[in-house]
């Protein structure tokens, strides 16, 4: 017996059903599914109350939208992730610092401890979601957790099912426990800290203890995603893609802060995702049913979708408001810089529902970069598009992260290696052979500084930024005259409509001595000639190529 609390009746009155795809699983994560206060796919109102009343630091904004605290934690924590090292995947994984292995027994020590702790709440949420819009691809994935709050972050992020859908669930492919209130043991063998994110492949299972940040349930999904897709022959890709009035898709790739919800929520064009897909033999699919958008310095005027998306249903994360107005200040930093909202993808206006597009034209990599010395925009050849890609070169933003509170200079592979679990090199020879079937352009965009590096330089505009976009989707950019870039090889256009002249090229555009700016240059260069060495031993002449040249 699982009964469930009615949403149609007065909460005055308990009621309770039975629901066999709940009973399906009993036992088998070791959650008490016939407790009497357990709620299945809640909706969004009774989240609302049950946040409001139970959950210290919760209010609703002017807009509408709940705003809420993740506690101490107001970003990922990388170092604390784990994968459980088990005999049915240890040979595909990619071992190393991103990669940690667990051991089974101590997997199962972790699950015990979050299991007691879920198991005593007064409250229990279960939400029951899809990963993928693709119907031969998608997953299922069940979240039981004792937040409210959490519960509403991945009824937005995940797929949303049907009444008929759910009353069909069955079991879950994959099952994500999230007691983020309750401590690991830091004693265990393989813990860093009170904080763990583990995941075991084999079991079908993730923990998460000691963190309430919500980002670390919608990068798990990322994760197993990014595992399973590219076993099932497809290419998992950590971007954002819009399609435009034609059926040319895009795709963006990017860390966060670097632009891909913000670029790719165009209202010229529609909406496939914001920033997880996966790249078939048919199109683009989006993994997501919602999108996740930092918030710090929103404006209407600047980004208007995403601000309209902030409303009833939303969850907007760690940000700071008026308390008589409940007007939230976007520039306030004073919590974290990482302010978030979670939104259902339908509160875009154009988004493109189902969420699938036809095979991309253009594929776009972002980059922060703090040096000031990447040019707004470059054409990549093949190669180069396969030497950025495996560098991923940026700057982590500030609050991304715990500890960050500055940008960094950083390489993450496939412009995501926190979330890869196989080598980078099999990504990079999936899309590559997608590029070269489908004869995508590829596009370099930097989204960080001009000028100087940071602290001295200025950030590009957006609207610099976006102009550029058009370009690319506009056809005026493949038709462009272009200047080589020493050192780094790149191909620099010469004009772009709506961005002044001396912005297109680093040289130009720097403030300081011309020593200073050359020594940046080569620093830099230096920089992706060391982490690429990593990967030169799997990577073909002209990629090896492709890179700077000091």
């Amino acid at each position: 017996m699982a009964p469930i609390r009615s949403t149609t009746r007065s909460p005055a009155v308990s009621i309770y059903k039975h629901d066999a795809a709940l009973d399906a699983s009993v036992g088998k994560d070791g959650i008490d599914y016939t407790r009497v206060n357990l709620l299945r796919n809640t909706a969004v109102a009774k989240l609302y109350e049950d946040a409001l009343r139970y959950e210290p630091g919760t209010s609703i904004s002017s807009a509408g939208a709940l705003v809420t605290s993740s506690g101490k934690k107001t970003g990922r924590s990388p170092r604390d992730k784990r994968i459980v090292d088990e005999e049915t995947t240890t040979e595909d994984i990619w071992w190393g610092p991103v990669n940690t292995k667990l051991s089974e027994h101590a997997f199962l020590i972790n699950h015990e401890r979050a299991v007691d702790y879920l198991n005593t709440r007064e409250r229990l949420y279960v939400f029951d979601g899809f990963a993928g819009w693709d119907p031969k691809y998608r997953l299922k994935i069940r979240v039981v957790c004792a937040r409210a709050y959490h519960s509403l972050f991945m009824h937005n992020m995940l797929i949303r099912p049907t009444e008929e859908e759910l009353k069909t669930y069955g079991e879950p492919d994959f099952t994500i426990l999230n007691a983020g209130a309750f401590p690991a043991n830091r004693y265990t063998t393989g813990m860093t800290s009170s904080t763990s994110v583990s995941i075991n492949f084999k079991l079908r299972q993730m923990v998460i203890l000691g963190t309430e940040y919500a980002g670390e349930m919608k990068k798990g999904v990322f994760t197993i995603m990014h595992y399973l897709m590219p076993k099932a022959g497809v290419l998992s890709l950590h971007s954002s893609a819009n399609q435009g009035l034609q059926g040319d898709t895009s795709l963006f790739f990017g860390l966060s802060g670097t632009g891909k919800t913000t670029l790719s929520a165009d209202p010229a064009r529609a909406l496939i995702g914001d920033d997880e897909h996966v790249w078939t033999d048919t199109g683009v699919f989006n993994i997501e049913g919602g999108c996740y958008a930092k918030t710090i310095d929103l404006s209407a005027e600047k980004e208007p979708e995403i601000f309209g998306a902030i409303r009833f249903g939303s969850v907007l994360e760690n940000v700071v408001f008026d308390e008589d107005t409940r007007i939230v200040d976007y520039s306030d930093k004073s919590l974290t810089e990482n302010t978030r909202c979670a939104y259902p993808i339908e509160y875009i206006p154009n988004a493109l529902i189902p969420c699938i597009g036809k095979h991309p034209k253009n594929i776009v990599m972002l980059t922060c970069d703090a040096q000031g010395v990447l040019p707004p925009v470059s054409k990549l050849t093949s190669a180069q598009a396969m030497y950025h890609f495996i560098s991923g070169y940026t700057s982590k933003m500030a609050g991304t992260e715990d500890g960050v509170v500055e940008p960094e200079a950083t390489f993450s592979a496939c412009f995501g290696q926190p979330f890869l679990v196989l080598h980078p090199t099999q990504y990079a020879t999936m899309l590559a052979q997608k590029i070269g079937e489908h004869k995508a352009d590829v596009w370099l965009i930097n989204t960080g500084w001009n000028g100087g590096a940071y602290g001295t330089g200025k950030r590009i505009a957006l609207k610099y930024s976006r102009a550029i976009v058009d370009a690319i989707h506009n056809g005026e950019l493949k038709k462009a005259e272009y200047v080589t870039y020493p050192i780094f090889g790149l191909e620099i256009p010469k004009a772009v409509t709506g961005v002044p002249a001396e912005v297109l090229n680093p040289a130009t555009a720097w403030q300081g001595t011309p020593q200073t700016f050359n020594a940046t240059v080569s620093k830099l260069a230096a920089l992706f000639n060391k982490n690429f060495a990593k990967y030169a031993d799997q990577a073909t002449e002209d990629v090896i190529a492709a890179g700077p040249k000091l």
